[in-house]
């Protein structure tokens, strides 16, 4: 998915009077826009994995709002947010199952001949690339010290 795309998009649900569409487009083309700005200045454009990365930043930061709206008992909040993360996720590759991250886990564990949390971060540097994009990161760390735990009781 890349920039030009969005702004089809963006015009696509303007034209369908697709106000939490296009609302939810508009905030992530500007989140884009400030990346780029951020990264290089006027003359730097995102590529498609820096768009992916910004997707997911706007996931990730509508996933936290959800849970912060619960807690807080603003239930109205936490749906709005939740119809804009189901926007969002159309945008975002297909998520692993939990069956795939446990697979993917036990191997990274193999590989880097992890024993315990103390190496928690060599398996996770080894694991993120396998799952970048694929996985929320929260997920896969309580996967990888589950494992570390389970297979090493203290």
């Amino acid at each position: 998915m890349t920039k030009t795309d969005l702004q089809q998009q963006l015009k696509e649900s303007m034209l369908a009077r697709s106000e939490l569409r296009t609302s939810v487009l508009r905030l992530l083309l500007s989140a884009i826009n400030y990346y780029e700005i951020q990264k290089g200045g006027a003359g730097y454009v995102a590529t498609e994995e820096d768009v992916l990365g910004v997707i997911q930043n706007q996931a990730k930061q509508r996933r936290d709002s959800i849970e912060e709206f619960k807690k807080a008992g603003r239930q109205e909040l936490a749906d709005k947010e939740s119809k804009e993360l189901e926007i969002l996720s159309v945008y975002l590759p297909a998520q692993m199952t939990d069956e795939e991250i446990n697979k993917l886990v036990k191997e990274a564990i193999l590989e880097t001949n992890a024993a315990s949390m103390a190496d928690m971060g060599k398996v996770m540097g080894a694991l993120m690339p396998k799952v970048k994009g694929k996985a929320d990161g929260n997920l896969v760390s309580g996967i990888v010290k589950k494992e570390l735990t389970v297979s090493n009781p203290i």
